[in-house]
């Protein structure tokens, strides 16, 4: 297994190992169908559409990855999407420092950061690998600050986790490191901010409870809450909060806002908190996303919109000015979105991952660490290309006969590379490897037989 683990070692590289030809592999052209970034801590997540599960990013000390390690040495993080899950996983969603997960036996699955019972397992111990949390009947999840949500299939609301201002709504201010019953039928959709929750009922009322320092629950004042209030009486239809805001959507397509606005995150053109819901657009809007300082949506004709914070170019609009109403970022096709501390994610239809802002600690995956200012990309950036392409970085491993290999990475078509080789990397001694020019779809082949009692690493760089 030694041998085995030198030839395919690609330190460097997002590896996505398999056989293939030089025709679009079944791995390779799977396009990701759902997103979820980390509150604060600079993870993200995102699922394929062969149900496997994928993370990058900040995992120090935490292990909120579920790679089961812990980065513990700058920049403390994985630059390159590494699955965590082959199959089967169906819903995700990241706190801070922390994940969960569901799968397609309604099982709910959890990692990281674990301090104040966050992830329900019955310790205070930190974990790095996914654990099971409750075997059957969940299906819908929620990661906030550091408290989680979760509902059943009969609609019940469960909670565990830090509790310090209400946000469990079990009436107390106690953490929790086992999942308590809120609420026992009904409910229909929940979020999870830094110290406070949302949730929905089948009425379309709208709840909520916990942190209410900005006027985040909507209610009217700005007390904390321990048990679930009713803000809305009926016809909202989607909900997300970042750290101190909450958006939400009514039937006619309107979106509504409330909460901490130093940023212009509301995008109601000002920078005042306000502790009432405020529509900001009125119609077509489909899906909303929020982080700690700025927020996004998405209108019917597939548009993304941004407003809000924006010193690491987290809304993409190829600057770094905050700005409190909301511009068009990219006109059409785009899917879904997921919003981080200070980083996106968003799909496109054709099952393209997108990602800008933040790079610190590689949660973009684009295979970089932003180490200078401002720390983050502005404009949109592709990370994992739909079918039928190979999309960015990736890399596959044949073996030959007599111990030979045969590599083949994907990149991005008419684009030259140069592969090179190192048997070390303190120091390393870069060795230029001999390559066919890139294919149709931006396919590099070279072989070659490495050394059996050596790591093998790999560097792949475009070049003019």
């Amino acid at each position: 297994m030694k041998t085995k683990r030198n030839l395919i070692q690609t330190c460097l590289l997002c590896a996505a190992l398999s056989t293939l030809n030089l025709q679009p592999s079944a791995a390779f052209a799977q396009p990701v169908t759902k997103v979820a970034l980390g509150d604060t801590c600079y993870h993200s997540l995102f699922l394929k559409s062969d149900g496997s599960l994928w993370a990058m990013g900040y995992n120090y000390s935490f292990g909120a990855l579920g790679d089961g390690t812990y980065s513990t040495n700058a920049p403390y993080g994985t630059n390159c999407p590494e699955q965590i899950v082959a199959s089967g996983v169906t819903t995700i969603a990241a706190g801070y420092g922390y994940s969960l997960f569901l799968k397609s036996d309604g099982s709910l699955w959890a990692m990281g950061k674990n301090d104040v019972g966050q992830l329900g397992d019955g310790t205070y111990n930190n974990t790095n690998r996914p654990e099971q949390i409750v075997a059957t009947n969940v299906t819908t999840i929620a990661a906030g600050g550091a408290h989680s949500l979760f509902l059943k299939s009969d609609g019940s609301l469960w909670a565990m986790g830090g509790n310090g201002s209400g946000e469990l709504g079990d009436g107390t201010y106690t953490q929790t490191n086992r999942p308590e019953l809120i609420l026992a039928s009904n409910v229909t959709a929940i979020a999870a901010g830094y110290w406070h929750s949302l949730f929905l009922k089948s009425d379309g009322s709208l709840w909520g409870m916990g942190a209410n320092y900005e006027g985040e629950l909507g209610s009217d004042s700005n007390n904390r809450i321990n048990r679930p209030v009713q803000i809305i009486a009926g016809n909202v239809t989607a909900i997300t909060v970042g750290d101190h805001h909450s958006l939400f959507l009514k039937g006619d397509g309107s979106l509504w806002a409330m909460g901490w606005n130093q940023y212009g995150q509301l995008g109601d053109g000002t920078y005042n908190d306000t502790n009432r819901p405020e529509q900001i657009v009125a119609s077509n809007v489909t899906a909303i996303a929020a982080g700690w300082g700025h927020s996004l949506f998405l209108k019917s004709d597939g548009s993304l919109w941004a407003m809000g914070f924006n010193q690491y170019g987290q809304l993409g609009d190829g600057t770094y000015n905050t700005t409190n109403q909301p511009e068009q970022i990219v006109a059409s096709n785009v899917t879904a979105i997921a919003a981080g501390s200070h980083h996106n994610l968003f799909l496109k239809s054709d099952g393209s991952l997108w990602a800008m802002g933040y790079n610190k600690y590689g949660q973009l995956g684009d295979g970089t660490y932003s180490t200078n200012a401002p720390y983050g990309t502005n404009r949109p950036e592709q990370i994992v290309a739909g079918p039928p392409g190979y999309g960015f970085n990736r890399m596959s491993i044949q073996l030959l006969s007599g111990g030979g290999v045969c590599s083949y990475f994907g990149g991005m078509a008419g684009t030259n590379y140069a592969v090179d080789r190192t048997f070390s990397l303190s120091p390393a001694n870069w060795l230029p490897q001999v390559t066919n020019p890139a294919g149709a779809w931006g396919v590099v082949a070279f072989t070659n037989t490495p050394d059996p009692t050596a790591n093998n690493f790999w560097r792949i760089r475009s070049v003019p």
